[in-house]
């Protein structure tokens, strides 16, 4: 039986690390992901400037120093495994090398970030010390707990690389991936240790196996949405406005909106199904969100709408993926529908009454 507070301090965690996803969602938007030139301080402080007038005058030479430093490490450990082709495509892409000019707003995005990455680590830290002194002989949440720290500790210093590279495009796709694996993880010790989430959910064998291709098809909707991103970045940099998107976008954008046109026919039959065969609430409320999830889409392509919108688009991809895995993690094995199961039961109450 794990405490109570053992049990919060997970959500809690949780809460955070969906905290660290919404912060540089509201980066990436921004335009702030280089507001901070170095890492893990600021400006070479844990709490970055407000004025220009607070740095030296040749800020921008010393930085751009240290990146050429890093570059050059990263592009040695990507030829280490292999990847000696990406490797001189960063070394000799002007744009790595790029030092922007202070401004305060992005700075202090870029910041705010990066506290809330400060406060998940912790979390999860916590969560991991908690384990090792209280439920160390539990295996597997145990290593669930290490594997969790591991990764968010690589991502952290992934982040570094990501602002060393300056901003190279699949540094970015790859910080989301680990993003949404260490969401799994986390909501994986949750499933373990809250006696709500260990309750197994009853749904129909059809139901069943659309909930694991929605999560398949959601995963990999999220990889493309980045990649759509990138394009826009690189369209937005040629000087390219939000009128001719469309046109010069590439196969990625017509899949990435086919699919989620594919996953709202799946999720409405799983909605139907599920609520004949009076199935768990989960399969409902995952509909909801893949709708407004799907809205803020459409509204991103077709519609001229703030960042803000790009922000909640990502959050509740991100939230429908967490919901769609914890309903994979909850659901029996059985494939009797629960209005059967019910029927059942009554009729033997029946009988037993006579």
């Amino acid at each position: 039986m794990y405490t109570k507070g053992f049990i919060r301090l997970n959500w809690i965690t949780l809460v955070l690390i969906y905290l660290v996803v919404i912060a540089g969602s509201l980066v990436r938007t921004t335009g702030s992901g280089m507001g901070c030139p170095d890492w893990p301080k600021c400006f070479g402080s844990w709490v970055p400037p407000t004025s220009a007038d607070q740095l030296p005058e040749n800020y921008r030479e010393v930085y751009g120093e240290k990146r050429v430093k890093k570059v050059e490490k990263f592009a040695k450990f990507l030829s280490a495994i292999g990847m000696k082709e990406t490797a001189e495509k960063i070394k000799n892409d002007p744009a790595t090398y790029e030092e922007l000019p202070f401004n305060a707003g992005k700075t202090w995005m870029e910041y705010v970030n990066r506290l809330c990455g400060f406060l998940a680590g912790n979390g999860v830290l916590a969560v991991f010390l908690w384990t090792v002194f209280r439920y160390r002989k539990r295996r597997k949440l145990f290593l669930i707990a290490a594997v969790n720290l591991v990764l968010l500790t690589f991502q952290a210093w992934f982040g570094s690389i990501v602002v060393a590279t300056n901003l190279v495009p699949w540094t970015i796709t790859v910080h989301m991936f680990l993003a949404l694996v260490i969401i799994a993880l986390q909501l994986w010790i949750i499933r373990i240790a809250s006696p709500v989430q260990q309750k197994q959910i009853q749904l129909s064998k059809p139901v069943r196996n659309m909930v694991i291709v929605v999560f398949l098809i959601t995963a990999y909707q999220m990889f493309l949405g980045t990649q759509v991103r990138e394009y826009i970045d690189e369209l937005t940099k040629q000087g390219f406005g939000r009128e001719s998107w469309t046109d010069r976008f590439g196969w990625t954008f017509f899949i990435h909106r086919s699919f989620s046109w594919l996953v709202l026919v799946m999720m409405t039959l799983m909605f139907v199904l599920n609520r004949r065969s009076k199935g768990d609430r989960s399969v409902n409320v995952a509909y909801v969100i893949l709708a407004i999830e799907l809205i803020s889409g459409v509204c991103l392509a077709y519609a001229d709408m703030p960042g803000l919108v790009q922000v909640s688009h990502l959050l509740f991809a991100s939230v429908l993926f967490g919901l769609l895995f914890m309903q994979i993690l909850r659901m029996r094995k059985g494939t009797e529908p629960l209005s059967d199961k019910t029927e059942r039961v009554e009729l033997l109450d029946e009988r037993l009454a006579r």
